[in-house]
């Protein structure tokens, strides 16, 4: 409850200047909430939301079963978020039911207020953070391009991400991200990578051919990292630069950055070469013979911040259903499996 007030709080300061149509009906959808709420009460809320709760957890792994690519399908969070209504909404019915009954009890008229508006404040704060969750769906579905737009410039979604639980935000960066598309690929069963790798003398005389990507797309700052395949020309990820026509590559040493341009761009594959004029830094070589379990550092700038070594280990290749460069699938790719941690940021920094 106090976070709401806080959020409310927030909002009033900002005095309503930058609320987007979606705010509007988020707002208008708690407001209608907080009534029901108050009409029902405390308890029949509270058993209700108890139910809808239980019955979420089952369907949110129930609804993606229904898909044949399982959980790997890039659409199982559109699924699981289905299951989750419908079984919640049948396990809060039920439930419902017996908070009605108990509600009926409370002779006293002060007790009844008082019911009436924990309900209000209860379903209030439920309607918020189902907003919440249905703002990050909504981030991870294929094909929701403009949705993922408003979203990203809702104020109550932003101040919603600002005060709850920092762990896994789920609308993780408004200032610059990295759109990088779902790829769910095979468990990797691995050995936990080596850390001493970002000391070994490959993965370090690496370190000047990997540049930061940085540009703006639907008014969106975009940060990514890329790679140097010769001069004047850098390799990253096309889903770094879509959209884009300010990007800027920031080599080792070049505090202002240098001018770019896309001259090959496969979305379906994610990748994108760019022709950077007076780019003048060492070119690394590609290979795609590997050995299984071999170490490998996960070179990049995540989160737009520094310069950043992560150990990994080297799976095998499968084919799995993804999405391009634009969000849109699914995609069949071909990959390798990793075992490591990359980060929104990593994309398009080279493995090495």
């Amino acid at each position: 409850m106090r976070r709401c007030a806080l959020l409310l709080a927030r909002l009033y300061a900002r005095g309503w200047t930058h609320v987007t149509g979606l705010d509007f009906i988020i707002a208008g959808a708690v407001a209608l909430l907080a009534l029901y709420g108050w009409v029902r009460g405390f308890l029949t809320g509270a058993l209700s939301l108890a139910g809808f709760a239980l019955g979420a957890f089952v369907g949110t792994r129930l609804g993606p079963l229904v898909l044949p690519e399982g959980t790997r399908s890039p659409y199982a969070p559109l699924f699981g978020l289905v299951g989750a209504l419908a079984a919640g909404a049948l396990l809060a019915g039920g439930l419902e039911g017996i908070g009605v009954r108990l509600r009926r009890r409370l002779r006293a008229p002060g007790l009844a207020a008082i019911d009436g508006v924990l309900g209000a404040l209860l379903t209030a704060a439920l309607g918020l953070g189902l907003a919440w969750i249905l703002g990050a769906v909504a981030l991870q579905t294929p094909g929701a391009r403009d949705l993922r737009r408003d979203i990203q410039r809702s104020v109550i979604l932003r101040e919603l991400n600002a005060a709850l639980p920092p762990t896994g935000r789920l609308l993780n960066s408004f200032a610059r991200f990295d759109p990088f598309p779902r790829v769910d690929g095979p468990r990797v069963r691995l050995a936990p990578p080596r850390a001493a790798i970002a000391r070994d003398r490959d993965v370090r005389a690496a370190a000047p051919s990997v540049v930061r990507v940085l540009g703006s797309a639907c008014g969106l700052g975009v940060a990514g990292s890329g790679w140097v395949a010769a001069d004047g020309l850098v390799v990253t990820n096309a889903h770094v630069v879509a959209g884009q026509d300010d990007t800027r590559v920031f080599p080792e040493g070049v505090s202002s950055g240098l001018a770019a341009t896309a001259v090959a761009y496969d979305p379906r594959n994610d990748v994108a070469v760019l022709r950077v004029p007076g780019l003048r830094a060492p070119a690394l070589q590609m290979t795609d013979r590997f050995r299984r379990g071999a170490s490998a550092g996960i070179l990049g700038f995540p989160r737009n911040g520094p310069y950043d070594v992560r150990a990994a280990r080297v799976g095998g290749t499968t084919t799995v259903l993804s999405q391009d460069a634009y969000g849109r699938g699914p995609v069949r790719r071909r990959i390798v499996a990793l075992r490591g941690t990359v980060r929104p940021g990593n994309s398009g920094g080279p493995l090495v």
